[in-house]
């Protein structure tokens, strides 16, 4: 079985994150840069099919030269070669635009599974696997707590807020998961070493047929048009019960618009 995980390579949620002044796009260049969280439950599940079916795993992602960085932990976690697609073009892309770019390098891949984390920290939008799925007329089971492949079928229970769906489709698919389904594998060392030695195949826009004009912040759907710091935390509100407590806290809730 041959299963492309898609990832991604954000800035870490535990540290401070910010939008560049220059074009209002998140500042990657001096944020602590990580390989998105839930890909790797998506990744860790993509190992355990393979080493239970057989296969081949591949990584793909959209980014900068520093994402490299993210696609080495993925190769040190097990995956077998990866391929990036950089372009300064791609810069400023918005979800359907990068959609775009995914789509036409799985194309280019042969694979019976496509995998994906349900969401990326730094969006939150959880659009992705849908956008593929339309883009490359595939069926997308989303949101799986658990994935079992068998005799060319993807099954999976989606995870709801009152228990679980159940789902099914055939292969190929567009699975995405969330960090209930498993827990990923540290990297030991020698994967990191075997993971100097994997193959990473990049690819531009121009190796994957699309027109730069169509990508980037000129020509994105959305436009952040001005940003500002979180203010700094101020002093809290004491509130004393002199018999009217309640009625204090109630007009102290009011007048910050919560009740």
């Amino acid at each position: 079985m041959n299963i492309v995980v898609l990832v991604k390579q954000v800035p870490d949620s535990g540290s401070e994150r910010t939008l560049d002044p220059a074009d209002n796009t998140v500042a990657r260049g001096s944020a602590d840069n990580v390989l998105n969280e839930i890909d790797e439950y998506a990744l860790e599940e993509a190992l355990q099919l393979k080493e239970a079916q057989g296969g081949e795993v591949t990584i793909l992602t959209v980014g900068p030269d520093s994402a490299a960085d993210a696609i080495r932990k993925g190769l040190s976690m097990g995956a077998d070669r990866a391929v990036h697609v950089t372009d300064e073009a791609i810069h400023g892309s918005d979800a359907v635009q990068t959609s775009a770019v995914l789509a036409a390098a799985l194309g280019q891949l042969e694979y019976d599974l496509v995998l994906c984390g349900a969401e990326a920290t730094d969006s939150q939008m959880s659009v992705m696997p849908a956008l593929l799925a339309e883009r490359l007329g595939l069926p997308q089971l989303s949101g799986a707590r658990k994935l079992t492949v068998d005799g060319g079928v993807a099954k999976v229970e989606r995870q709801t807020d009152g228990g679980y769906w159940a789902l099914e489709a055939p292969l190929p698919a567009i699975v995405s998961t969330w960090d209930t389904i498993n827990e990923p594998r540290y990297p030991s060392f020698k994967g990191i070493m075997a993971a100097k030695k994997k193959p990473v195949e990049k690819k531009t826009l121009a190796d994957l047929g699309i027109d730069p004009g169509t990508v980037g912040a000129g020509s994105a759907t959305s436009e952040v048009l001005d940003f500002t710091g979180r203010p700094p935390k101020g002093e809290g509100v004491k509130v004393v019960d002199e018999g009217d407590g309640g009625a204090k806290l109630v007009d102290y809730l009011a007048g910050q618009k919560i009740v």
